[in-house]
């Protein structure tokens, strides 16, 4: 038999070092991302397997889908969410009846069925409205607030007769002159653009106020000014106020206006001139004839 200590020594020995893989596996585990994968990442992979593998399902998908929106429609439907009524506030009886027409809200409603900005468009897109704002108020009132644009004067151009505000903004239709004799009356090329000044012509206007017709802007440039007699003032390009300020002081001064006079012409404000109409000229001329 051999020795002991010779077998001892024929034996080969373990190496105590982990294995190339077994050293990495050790070292992965080690890191708390690792680890966190493992026990989140991992299971979370697994459930969004299966949950994606049952929508892919067509059933699936639509049995969802009607479980949502019969959710979503008992919770709109409640009864704190229904709006019941409109309150139009800044209006006249014309323009709220428009703005119910543009509105044509079928109540109740659910105030998740309002789009509370495109109605609030549609409001301000009106002639008549300068500004507008809509909200729901507490008890199911649908509550429109709105600015009215307030007319200044009657525009007359080729579709008839307008209101127009101050902003050059044309605002309703109306039928004949006489509906609203309180406002001056403009016509003409750029008498929209010019309306300032249209306005302050007949703020000047005085005495001949209850006489003028309408002010008529010419060439878009100057202003005529014609009066109930048919009698025309003809006004100059620059300060065209001061200018009808001069013949309105003519005229309570000299009664200038009481004459046969057909026009006065001071687009030339240092040389005014007066036409005279056609009556009154022959009978000048038979009167300034030779007798025989």
């Amino acid at each position: 038999m051999r020795p002991l200590k010779a077998e001892r020594e024929q034996a080969p020995r373990r190496d105590p070092a982990p294995s190339k893989w077994g050293y990495r596996y050790q070292r992965l585990m080690l890191t708390p991302g690792f680890r966190k994968l493992l026990r989140v990442g991992l299971p979370t992979l697994v459930i969004g397997g299966l949950v994606a593998g049952w929508f892919a399902n067509e059933p699936n998908r639509q049995m969802v889908a009607d479980a949502y929106a019969d959710m979503k429609s008992q919770i709109q439907q409640r009864d704190e969410f229904m709006v019941n009524l409109m309150a139009v506030d800044g209006a006249d009886e014309t323009l709220s009846g428009d703005i119910r027409t543009v509105l044509p809200v079928e109540f109740p409603i659910s105030s998740f069925d309002l789009d509370l900005e495109e109605m609030r468009q549609t409001v301000a897109a009106l002639p008549a409205v300068a500004e507008a704002s809509l909200r729901v108020r507490p008890g199911g009132i649908l509550q429109v607030n709105v600015t009215q644009r307030q007319p200044v004067a009657v525009f007359r151009g080729p579709d008839g007769l307008k209101l127009i505000d101050r902003d050059g903004v044309l605002i309703q239709s109306i039928i004949a002159r006489a509906d609203r004799p309180d406002l001056p009356l403009i016509t003409g090329d750029g008498a929209r653009e010019a309306l300032e000044e249209g306005l302050a012509i007949y703020a000047v206007a005085g005495p001949l106020s209850a006489k003028m017709r309408g002010v008529v802007r010419m060439g878009e440039r100057r202003w005529d000014v014609v009066l109930d007699s048919g009698q025309r003032i003809l006004l100059p390009t620059l300060d065209p106020v001061v200018a009808f300020e001069r013949v309105v002081a003519l005229n309570v001064a000299q009664d200038l206006l009481e004459r046969d006079v057909a026009v006065v012409d001071m687009r030339h404000p240092d040389r005014p001139t007066i036409r005279m109409n056609e009556q009154a000229v022959a009978n000048l001329r038979q009167t300034s004839a030779p007798q025989e």
